[in-house]
């Protein structure tokens, strides 16, 4: 019995039923057509997830990722530092003097398992301020995953991988030149390093890397392109009705990840004064309880209040842990 006649036969209800029907939902957007852009919250790459999200970008199932800076950059932590991660099984026994002996010694923990200081943020940081500087020099900027994407594309790095680049989703996705949107990276590690070499002296202001408007920008133009074929200058006035192209949102986890990316069409819409469609797809895994004046745990038919989502647009909640079901979701998307 594959994956997917697996999940066609067992998850018939509730939450498994909600999964089922988000995956086959995702498949028939993409044979009709659409395109996805998947939105990366908590700490996904930290948990692996590049071992299925690698494989369903190089698949062409996923055609643009909105992730925040701490997931954008631990995919190439790991990518370069695996084997010195520590893995604490019993991470919620541990006393607080334990933790600070891993602080002491390091090691930077995320849940059950530990980020190697030295062999990843360091191994990382000093090429990444080369080229930093090398932009600065030169009065160039550009946005904070271009930087990585040079990193990986120069192989800079290769000869301290620690896993097989085919199972690091940040590799697949230079690889295809992925579209990738990161607000507000400036609150990752190597967002700290950055404003560091400039608060030290290194770097200039405002610096080489651009920020969160510009990425807004850039995400505004890929929708409109891709949902209508035409550049943002071109689009229609907000009356107009073209044919469009279905594009759907998968948002794993709440938070900046998510929300960012979903405004771009209420912005175009209500601001900007062009025409976009709704998005055509949404659905979110989170383990979020629905609560009042909550964002994360909002029901998907608020959405549609904020000019986000239509009334016919197909909604999902998945009401569990991402690390679980992500995987499950990519396989049956993938036919395993």
């Amino acid at each position: 019995m594959t994956l997917t006649d697996f999940i066609d036969r067992h998850y018939r209800h509730f939450n498994a039923a909600a999964l089922r029907a988000a995956a086959g939902a995702w498949r028939d957007l993409i044979d009709g057509g659409g395109q996805m852009l998947l939105t990366l919250a908590g700490a996904m790459s930290t948990a692996e997830l590049g071992l299925s999200l690698a494989e369903m970008i190089r698949a062409g199932k996923v055609h643009a990722i909105c992730a925040t800076g701490a997931n954008l950059e631990e995919d190439l932590f790991n990518l370069v530092a695996h084997g010195r991660y520590l893995r604490i099984p019993d991470w919620r026994a541990l006393t607080a003097e334990q933790e600070k002996d891993l602080e002491r010694r390091g090691l930077n923990r995320v849940t059950d398992t530990c980020i190697p200081e030295a062999e990843a943020f360091r191994a990382v940081e000093a090429p990444l301020r080369e080229l930093w500087r090398a932009a600065d020099a030169a009065g160039e900027r550009r946005l904070p995953h271009e930087y990585l994407y040079e990193l990986i594309r120069d192989r800079t790095l290769a000869d301290r991988y620690r896993i097989d680049p085919a199972d690091s989703w940040l590799v697949a996705a230079a690889e295809a030149d992925l579209p990738l949107f990161v607000p507000g990276w400036e609150d990752s590690t190597l967002g700290n390093v950055l404003v560091a070499e400039q608060l030290g002296g290194g770097l200039d202001r405002p610096g080489p890397v651009l920020g969160g408007t510009e990425y807004m920008v850039a995400l505004a133009e890929w929708y409109v392109r891709t949902s209508t074929g035409l550049a943002l200058a071109e689009a229609p006035d907000i009356d107009a009705d073209p044919n469009a192209a279905p594009v759907g949102l998968f948002q794993i986890g709440g938070g900046i990840a998510g929300d960012f990316p979903i405004c771009v069409v209420p912005m175009i819409r209500q601001d900007l004064r062009r025409w976009c469609p709704y998005w055509a797809y949404f659905c979110q895994i989170s383990d979020s309880t629905t609560s009042y004046g909550s964002y994360s745990g909002a029901a998907p038919n608020e959405k549609i209040t904020w000019g986000k989502l239509d009334v016919d647009t197909p909604k999902f909640v998945i009401e569990s842990d991402a690390t679980i079901v992500a995987p499950l979701v990519f396989g049956y998307v993938l036919g395993w």
